[in-house]
């Protein structure tokens, strides 16, 4: 969770704590003796990373994070240089167009030809994938999906800066949906020793079928083990590389549970080993991820993760993670393991479809340890009515209207109650402001006629926050879901709002604002403000919370000028809805009146038992005095 996000959060709910205070009744005093934006390019940033803080547990898992160049090379006994020059095959489908190298017979480039740059979105619809779509290979600092070992001679053997001989010439191999296309590269270590890794391309999926076999490699490689690696991560692919930084991580799923790392200091090295079966590991960006599938988990050893943050000149951000699978070599003449790799979005419908529990890449946010409530509801409940509605409706700020009128009135009866129970509350006052001037000289006395008061009109002084406090978890679900939602990404509204992940900015000040950080107005967070004002002055009848009035949208409205033009619409209208159904609610009020209740003799209330509980010790301590 990035900055802004935890001070929303904890200001928000310092705010209702302070609100709730100032709206329930007084307390009774008891007597003595009790108790992170800034556009970047990838591309054209320095590869070289700070100095760290941290590394590796060990040496052999000091991950390649750049070109090696050829005269520095280690080949050992059994690899030689080749004089063959760097090829590029080239291999299209409806989903990506991908670049392989036979150095390394690894990625070189990986476009998403569904998914726009950033600077490109406004461009005139040109078909040109190379110049539109977003890439993910982080090519400048070397190829990645490598394999690298020890081999017998004592040499650390990386094979993504070797030259791989390939099936297929050079040029552009395009596949129909019903094809498919195998392409095998394979690094000869003399003597008919060789390592082939094999790719199965198909035409209409985003994932990709990998063989690894080793052939008469038992007197080369060392240790029992080889690693298969990714390097590098994910090329950043955003406007805001600070926002962009904040959901990039790598994770790795073993035993039903995924453990995710995330490189969140600049200069410091974040990493984790792992033992035993392994589901997948991952590297990931905002809407994006790279993930290896093993078809044995069974097979595998263990895993290793690892990633760094580097800081970029104007105030940007880069990260980079690192992942490796440490795969078991039992010394014989063949040996063969298979994997699935997906590249491609972080769609939780694409991801579900692919098995493995991959959609736990999706992430809806959480705050405090809540992710056990939150994602439940986010995931079964608030994106399915989301997909659902665009179903109907194919512009997503519609979408959002329509779904913020929904949960409105799904959560309607938790706020009528709410309201009514603050209304109540407020007609009590004069009774209770009696009872103070009553016994104002005995305040156990006082206590216990305010809560017999209470009874007696069916009045519960927690009434108006708990409805509050039960519609966090989908407030907070609600919050991740617009946040990180690839569906939202790059998808425009109306008037100036261009696209609904990004701050709809309308003016830039030239400056930042001291602790927020803040440079750029957001139209949506403005309305939102002020219908939050609109909405605490409405709320807020009591002098001495006018303060509060004016405090909590400026605040609100601030923090909320960085967040997502889709979640500040979500917000502005749930808090126009609000206005609307508070008026209509306070009509239907205005002729409530405070009525005995029939059943006022029933078990007591648990405000009733502690304030006994309270009386009781009292009680106990004064005859322990006398």
């Amino acid at each position: 969770m990035d900055k802004n996000t935890t001070i929303a959060f904890v200001l928000i709910g310092a705010i209702l704590v302070i609100w709730l205070y100032m709206n329930a009744p007084e307390p009774v005093k008891i007597e003595p003796g009790q108790k992170d934006s800034t556009s970047v390019q990838i591309d054209s940033i320095k590869t070289e990373p700070v100095e760290r803080k941290k590394e590796p547990v060990e040496k052999k898992k000091e991950l390649v994070t750049q070109p090696v160049k050829e005269d520095t090379l280690e080949y050992g006994k059994f690899f030689k240089p080749s004089s063959v020059k760097e090829r590029i095959i080239t291999i299209e489908n409806s989903d990506y167009i991908i670049e392989l190298s036979n150095r390394g017979g690894n990625f070189h480039k990986f476009y998403l030809k569904k998914y726009k740059n950033w600077y490109s979105i406004n461009g005139n619809g040109s078909n040109d994938y190379y110049k539109t779509s977003v890439q993910l290979i982080n090519y400048p600092l070397g190829n990645t999906y490598d394999i690298s070992f020890v081999s017998s001679d004592g040499k650390a053997i990386n094979t993504s800066n070797f030259i791989f001989d390939t099936d297929l010439k050079s040029g552009k191999y395009s596949i129909s949906d019903d094809d498919s296309l195998i392409i095998n590269f394979t690094l000869s270590a003399g003597n008919d020793k060789e390592l082939i890794k094999r790719y199965i391309f198909y035409g209409n999926k985003y994932e990709i079928r990998s063989e690894i076999e080793l052939i008469n490699m038992n007197n080369v490689i060392s240790n029992n083990t080889y690693d298969l690696v990714w390097s590098n991560g994910l090329r950043f692919v955003e406007k805001n590389s600070v926002d962009e930084a904040t959901y990039s991580n790598s994770s790795v799923y073993s035993g039903g549970e995924q453990t995710i790392i995330d490189a969140s200091s600049v200069g410091e090295t974040e990493q984790k080993d792992f033992s035993g079966s392994i589901d997948w590991i991952a590297v990931r960006n905002k809407y994006f991820t790279a993930v290896i599938v093993p078809d044995n988990p069974h097979e595998v050893e263990g895993a290793y993760i690892e990633g760094y943050r580097i800081a970029l000149n104007k105030d940007g951000v880069a990260e980079y993670y690192n992942a490796r699978l440490i795969l078991p070599f039992k010394n014989t003449n063949y040996d063969k393991k298979t994997f699935t790799l997906y590249v491609g979005p972080v769609d939780y419908n694409t991801l579900k479809n692919l098995g493995h529990n991959l959609q736990a890449l999706v992430d809806f946010g959480s705050f405090f340890g809540l992710k056990f409530i939150v994602r439940p509801i986010a995931e079964y409940v608030l994106l399915p009515l989301f997909n659902f509605l665009h179903g109907f409706i194919p512009n997503y700020g519609f979408v959002i209207i329509v779904f913020s009128l929904v949960i409105k009135l799904v959560v309607y009866p938790l706020t009528k109650q709410s309201y009514q129970s603050m209304k109540k509350m407020q007609l009590l006052q004069p009774k209770i402001q009696e009872l103070k001037e009553k016994y104002k000289d005995d305040q156990q006395k006082q206590s216990k006629e305010t809560m017999k008061l209470y009874k007696t009109y069916g009045v519960n002084p927690a009434g108006g926050c708990l409805p509050m406090l039960l519609q966090m978890p989908i407030f907070i679900a609600l919050w991740g879901l617009f946040r990180t939602a690839i569906e939202l990404r790059q998808q425009p509204f109306i008037f100036w709002i261009k696209d609904l992940s990004q701050p709809d900015v309308i003016y830039n000040l030239g400056f930042k604002l001291p602790m927020f950080g803040i440079q750029e107005i957001s139209g949506l967070a403005l309305l939102m403000g002020i219908t939050t004002f609109i909405q605490q002055k409405m709320t807020m009848k009591d002098p001495k919370q006018q303060s509060m009035v004016y405090i909590m949208p400026v605040f609100l409205t601030i923090l909320f000028m960085s967040f997502p033009s889709g979640l500040n619409l979500y917000y502005f209208l749930f808090n126009l809805f609000s206005i609307l159904q508070q008026q209509y609610i306070n009509h239907k009020s205005d002729g409530l009146e405070l009525v005995p209740v029939k059943n006022a003799n029933k078990k007591p209330g648990i405000m009733a038992r502690m304030m006994e509980a309270a009386e009781q010790q009292s009680k106990t301590k004064q005859k322990k005095k006398h």
